[in-house]
């Protein structure tokens, strides 16, 4: 989810790359889960978000939709999966001690908090959000160990194509909007759905997707992206 906002406004004024050290550290979050709580549909999901969920559930997306744990809403001109809230407006899989079920493969934005990124036009930085983690006498902790991912040049990588494969789209949309093209903007966001969350991972010979390693997940999405680029272009123009 892309916003609009003053760095200054919603942060200690800081931006920090992996290597640097962050006032982050919650001490495992021992008796609070607020952040889990009343999020809305904020906890928007990437690709790589579902592919985990879909492995480590063993369920394919229309069951993570049908069974509840993901729902689908409009994020920057885009119909996008986020992680849905049960109906005491918690996280579906906070689990009755107040923790998280899937911590091993949790969201990215669930990994990133009380940290955000701001991007400026080619990659990105870490940001301390202000006034949103309600825990106190956090410890300091290195940006990479906190947001504990593997791989995480490649995961680095991934999450920038992402975003501006995201952010190209969005500003198509307000193109088409202006000219009244509504039927490609619908076209266009439901082969965004198919292309990166509904259809599974081709893999070449006996391998599945169990099998594959986490960094060569990461390079096929990316790949996808590139190849989705020059389909978007010569498709809609």
């Amino acid at each position: 989810m892309i916003r609009e906002c003053n760095l200054e406004d919603i942060s200690d004024g800081r931006t920090y790359g992996l290597n640097d050290m962050v006032k982050a550290d919650t001490g495992n979050c021992n008796g609070c889960f607020k952040c889990c709580t009343d999020m809305g549909s904020s906890i928007v999901l990437d690709p790589y978000d579902i592919w985990q969920l879909k492995q480590g559930l063993k369920k394919s997306f229309q069951e993570l939709i049908s069974e509840g744990i993901i729902e689908l809403n409009m994020v920057d001109g885009l119909t996008l999966p986020n992680l849905r809230m049960n109906d005491e407006k918690r996280c579906t899989f906070l689990n009755e001690d107040g923790r998280c079920s899937i911590h091993k493969i949790r969201p990215g934005i669930c990994r990133l908090f009380p940290l955000g990124r701001v991007y400026d036009g080619t990659g990105f930085k870490y940001f301390l959000q202000k006034d949103q983690c309600i825990k106190e006498n956090r410890a300091k902790i290195k940006v990479k160990k906190w947001i504990d991912v593997e791989t995480v040049e490649v995961n680095q990588t991934f999450i920038n194509e992402w975003h501006y494969f995201i952010r190209n789209i969005g500003d198509r949309i307000i193109e088409f909007k202006k000219a009244g093209r509504g039927e490609n903007i619908n076209d266009i966001s439901m082969f965004v759905l198919n292309s990166f969350y509904i259809s599974g991972i081709a893999i070449k010979g006996n391998m599945s997707e169990s099998n594959i390693s986490k960094e060569d997940i990461y390079r096929i999405f990316i790949k996808r992206i590139n190849k989705s680029k020059q389909i978007i272009d010569e498709v809609f123009g």
